[in-house]
């Protein structure tokens, strides 16, 4: 298949997206399907994959990539046209991060309750806004393209938030290279790790990965470690990500005033990272299905993170992980990081955590997205058929849309859902 991936930047060590991106067009690759990735920017070694990246011109607003990247894709004979987020000319269409939309509301739970009102406002009328929302009336429409949701949570906010008809929506949940992400790394990596930034093997040491640190929780996870060293006991927190490198002092990162956190900054592989911790930390506000969580998991690692996040759909609270049901409750976080002093603990529930993530492997995602292609390329090949035979059709696939400033006038679909016990619609295609 000639294949059109969209992603706003094509380099791994941006954030969760990138690097699935990163991975995802390698393994198309891999699998004979060519690949040509649209992009505002790409990293230096994407030349010498093999890919065919191009770049839209640099400076543009959000409506104006999507128009570029529109242009450019509509002058390229492709057989599907994947979108993650950033444009809107699409077969498939991908938001990693799940709805702006209820990522917004989520976000509002970090501002004083007296202050939300007014964030929501400024949300309707500030230009900023504005423009997100006119960028995403033209994302989520229903006009035949398929929605992939990373789980039932973001396919439940793609129904509430924008009215998409439950058939238009797949669910694919990410998978991990579990052979990157190992337990094995641990004789690798966690001596060398360890002596780097001073932790002693009985240091129960903490991890967090993220670049957006308030919304993954990291002032929260701060917090709890503070007030488990004041109180004497022996953990540490490594904070790994962040929008720039920390500078370093002695070149082992950045400790805080009560020396019970360190400051990786960002870094090219974090799997050393996962090999010198003994739990990882994410009480995420949002989250649709936390790739860095799963990376824990195939790395042996226990886990703690929130209800909010969409992988939790795939764990057992005191089997594999701990749960929050307060993601900014740092009492309730210390609680819970506390059980892994306790090496047993630690043993058992990330062997636990070690067995999950082997049932969701990397090559499993891209096969399900490949079904999803399929279906559409099947789709298409069947209305083209009634075309030819005179029949009256309605397309199954609209990448056509008018031009920015055109007016559209459109109705809400209603319907109603049936509920199952898994939340889901009945009959809807689940992977």
């Amino acid at each position: 298949m000639k294949i059109g991936l969209v992603v706003e930047h094509f380099d791994p060590r941006r954030g969760g997206l990138e690097q699935w991106s990163w991975q995802f067009a390698q393994a198309l690759l891999d699998r004979g399907h060519e690949v040509h990735v649209i992009c505002r920017s790409f990293c230096r070694e994407a030349e010498e994959t093999g890919l065919s990246c191009r770049q839209v011109a640099g400076g543009l607003s959000r409506l104006g990539f999507a128009q570029s990247a529109e242009e450019m894709l509509r002058e390229m004979d492709l057989d599907i046209i994947h979108d993650t987020g950033a444009g809107w000319y699409c077969d498939v269409f991908q938001p990693h991060w799940g709805s702006w939309l209820a990522l917004a509301e989520q976000k509002l739970l970090l501002l004083p309750r007296w202050l939300r009102p007014w964030k929501r406002l400024a949300i309707r009328c500030l230009p900023r806004y504005r423009e997100i929302r006119r960028l995403m009336d033209r994302q989520y429409r229903n006009d035949g393209r398929l929605f992939l949701a990373l789980s039932v949570q973001g396919a439940r906010d793609f129904q509430r938030f924008h009215s998409i008809h439950p058939e238009h929506i797949r669910i694919v949940q990410n998978g991990v290279d579990i052979r990157r992400f190992c337990p094995e790394n641990r004789r690798r990596y966690r001596a060398e790790i360890r002596r780097r930034f001073g932790l002693e093997e009985d240091t129960l040491t903490a991890l967090i990965v993220a670049h957006n640190f308030r919304l993954k929780g990291a002032p929260v996870v701060i917090e709890a470690v503070r007030r488990l060293a004041a109180n004497g006991d022996r953990v540490h927190l490594l904070v790994v990500g962040g929008k720039q490198r920390c500078s370093l002092t002695v070149g082992n990162g950045c400790r805080d005033r009560s020396q019970a956190v360190t400051f990786v900054g960002p870094v090219d592989d974090t799997a050393p990272y996962y090999a010198a911790a003994d739990v990882y930390v994410h009480p995420t506000l949002y989250d649709t299905f936390s790739l860095v969580v799963l990376e824990a998991m195939a790395s042996g690692l226990p886990v703690v993170t929130s209800r909010f996040n969409g992988v939790q759909e795939l764990l057992h609270s005191g089997v594999e992980c701990y749960l929050l049901d307060d993601p900014l409750d740092a009492k309730e976080l210390m609680e819970k990081i506390k059980f892994f002093g306790d090496p047993g603990i630690r043993a058992r529930m990330g062997q636990a955590a070690r067995r999950l993530a082997e049932q969701h492997p990397f090559d499993k995602n891209v096969e399900h997205v490949l079904s999803v292609y399929e279906e559409v390329l099947q789709r298409n090949i069947r209305q083209q058929r009634r075309i030819s035979e005179g029949n009256e059709w309605r397309p199954f696939v609209c990448r056509r849309t008018p031009p920015v400033g055109a007016e559209e006038k459109h109705s809400t679909p209603v319907f109603r859902l049936q509920e199952t016990r898994n939340g889901y619609r009945t009959g809807d295609r689940l992977f």
